[in-house]
């Protein structure tokens, strides 16, 4: 019996044949969702959240939502674009006795990403202010309707996405 050899790269073309297309689709799929991000008193940078919006807030942070997409080539999620400045955002609103004053950045993010045929609305920055014991949804909740599902993910905000919930859709070209 003759032993039939064949070229490496001839192998490694059949191999990627086989292989490529399931990883290579998966490679190409993300999720858009409601990204939760805090800034403590006096930080600059966002940190993304590393639980649900049902914790306690400092008085002097800065909560931040973006609607935003990652995925296997994309696997951060953007943060709002407008970066956490306590001062920048509740400088102007006097301190109430009993009360806290959070800042909230909440950013609809890039049209590449949005629903098709749904408007986003503006980015918007506000000053909360809350009772000392307010949790984040609470600091969300005072300036916008939101929408969550029956585990607590955030699925709206502001009637933002109007109806989906965390979805995988493709990696937009443009990100």
């Amino acid at each position: 019996m003759k032993k039939i050899t064949l070229p490496i790269s001839l192998l490694l073309v059949i191999s990627a044949s086989l292989f490529l297309p399931s990883s290579a689709n998966a490679a190409n799929t993300g999720w858009r969702y409601w990204g939760y991000f805090q800034a403590a008193p006096g930080a600059t940078q966002w940190t993304a959240a590393m639980t649900g919006p049902t914790v306690n807030v400092k008085n002097g942070s800065v909560e931040g939502w973006a609607f935003t997409f990652s995925g296997d080539v994309i696997p951060d999620a953007a943060t709002p674009i407008i970066a956490p400045s306590f001062k920048s955002i509740c400088g102007q609103t006097k301190a109430v006795k009993n009360k806290k004053r959070i800042g909230l950045v909440i950013d609809f993010g890039p049209k590449s990403i949005r629903p098709d045929g749904e408007v986003a609305p503006k980015t918007m920055t506000r000053c909360v202010v809350v009772p000392i014991n307010a949790l984040g949804i609470d600091v969300l909740g005072k300036v916008a309707k939101i929408r969550a599902n029956a585990s607590g993910l955030i699925c709206g905000i502001r009637h933002f996405p109007l109806k989906e919930c965390g979805v995988e859709i493709p990696t937009p070209a443009t990100l």
